[in-house]
């Protein structure tokens, strides 16, 4: 997880190739339990985990882009079962839900936002 935290935080450091990003304290999560057919958020604050169901989520990282910039946000989340163990460590985009996806027979998880304790 370090190589690719650094990865992303040197992403960023080049110039030209991605703009400032701003840390935010809560990423807003939407998870849909395929089998009953509904749809729940959690606002989970960075550095925590939350359960849900059979599902341990935990937020590594919440960031938003340059406000100057096309918005977006992007989650860095472990997603853990207590039968699969680890089953998504991966990046997340608020404006591309496909492109890092949890890939889950039960469950869909994807990033609506990031933002600060108001």
């Amino acid at each position: 997880m370090k190589k690719l935290v650094t990865y992303f935080m040197l992403i960023c450091a080049v110039p030209g190739v991605a703009n400032a990003y701003i840390d935010r304290e809560i990423a807003n999560v939407r998870i849909m339990n395929k089998a009953a057919g509904k749809v729940y958020n959690m606002d989970i604050p960075v550095g925590n985990s939350e359960q849900f169901e059979k599902l341990n989520i935990t937020v590594r990282a919440c960031k938003q882009t340059d406000p100057f910039d096309a918005e977006d946000f992007f989650a860095f989340l472990e997603i853990s079962t207590a039968t699969d163990g680890l089953i998504f460590s991966n990046w997340m985009s608020r404006n591309e839900p496909g492109v890092r996806p949890l890939q889950n027979a039960d469950y869909d998880v994807w990033l609506t936002g990031c933002n600060n304790k108001e």
